[in-house]
């Protein structure tokens, strides 16, 4: 009886930390600021990229079967640094405009997924060498006031000559050091990620198995809920936070920094998608497509959570991760099998792909009677 219940719940809980963590970052962003950051995803993948990198750095030392700790804040610093630029270079611009938004981080997304494709020593010495001159002399030309009235004509000619100056320094290392300069670090292909020995076993309960990787996510999800929950309600850049989602312009009249506040809010849910990236590595492989397989559920958890709620989003990533692994293993097919019918419609939608389907049905059903979501939305779109 206990191993009965244990296993969906285990089922559900697993499947309801992979949810909860992968949105918890765009619960922040979204529910927050009300930006609908549709690169999410690629901050995912961009995460679950640095663990692969770290796991290969570390794979030979001391530190081998500890990388993964390492590899959680390097996840963090670099998608939160993305994140803080991709707030500073494109969202600070349409903030109210979500439509806008929506579709400039889209193409920030396939822009991500291409580079992860396609980047090579070639690729990078380019991008390198572009933002050297081109940004290097930009900031050189705002320094002299008597250039001010020339600033765009310069910045357009040292575009075209910074460009001429990446493209032809790597096309002549690709010339020169041929495939070690123009080999992709990753391609197409799917890349595999090993979990720490003391992570490839499971704890045995009677005769079931909790695999120690899905501890270990339910674990970390715990621990970057706590830890969310504590910065926003303990800290002085938390209560800022909450006080411009309430009321930006009271909060600016106030002398809170609004600005500052919005690339820190972006920043840090960047940070916990690449924490989560971190996670899903663990649970298969990593390719550029990884961040699409998880954009969506992410959006359903934040959807019928309800935007600006954290306790909304924890119970709804519950909610979607029990009723998926229940719909998914068919655990009522015995209290219907008293009917033939009833027994053939739950075999039908006995698979993941069938199951997430019922579920997406039972979400839009949902929002018509609560199209807010569980709990009621609070943030900028509100006061707008």
């Amino acid at each position: 009886m206990f191993e009965g219940l244990l296993e969906p719940l285990f089922g559900g809980l697993s499947i309801a930390s992979v949810l909860l963590l992968s949105a918890l970052g765009l619960a922040i962003v979204f529910g927050l600021m009300g930006v609908i950051n549709m690169a999410h995803g690629e901050l995912m993948m961009l995460g679950a990229y640095t663990t692969f990198v770290v796991q290969n750095a570390l794979k030979k030392t001391a530190f081998a079967d500890l990388y993964i700790f390492l590899a959680l804040i390097a996840a963090f610093i670099v998608t939160a640094l993305l994140g803080l630029l991709l707030e500073r270079g494109v969202v600070r611009y349409l903030y109210g405009r979500p439509l806008e938004t929506l579709l400039a981080t889209w193409g920030v997304s396939l822009i991500l997924q291409q580079f992860v494709r396609s980047v090579s020593w070639q690729l990078v010495a380019g991008i390198v060498l572009f933002c050297l001159f081109f940004f290097g002399s930009l900031w050189a030309i705002d320094r002299r006031a008597d250039l001010a009235r020339w600033r765009n004509g310069l910045a357009t000619l040292m575009f075209v000559i910074s460009s001429g100056i990446a493209i032809t320094v790597s096309n002549i290392l690709g010339a020169t050091y041929k495939l070690a300069a123009t080999k992709p670090w990753f391609g197409t292909q799917g890349v595999d990620v090993t979990a720490p020995k003391w992570l490839r076993s499971g704890l045995i309960v009677g005769t079931y198995q909790l695999p120690y990787t899905r501890l270990f996510i339910i674990v970390l999800t715990i621990a970057c809920v706590l830890g969310i929950y504590w910065f926003l309600n303990q800290t002085a850049w938390g209560l800022r936070i909450r006080a411009v989602t309430q009321n930006r312009e009271m909060s600016s009249c106030l002398g809170i920094p609004t600005k500052t506040v919005d690339a820190l809010t972006f920043a840090i849910g960047s940070g916990l998608a690449g924490i989560a990236g971190c996670a899903v590595s663990l649970l298969g492989s990593v390719s550029p497509n990884t961040g699409q397989a998880y954009i969506v559920d992410t959006f359903m958890v934040v959807v019928v959570g309800g935007v600006g709620k954290l306790v909304g989003s924890i119970v709804a990533a519950t909610a979607i991760g029990l009723v998926n692994f229940v719909i998914s293993s068919n655990a009522f097919k015995p209290l219907v099998s008293f009917s033939a019918d009833l027994t053939a419609i739950f075999d039908f939608f006995a698979t993941s792909s069938m199951a997430k389907v019922l579920v997406f049905a039972l979400i839009v059903v949902f929002l018509q009677f609560r199209p807010a979501g569980l709990f009621p939305q609070k943030g900028r779109t509100v006061d707008a």
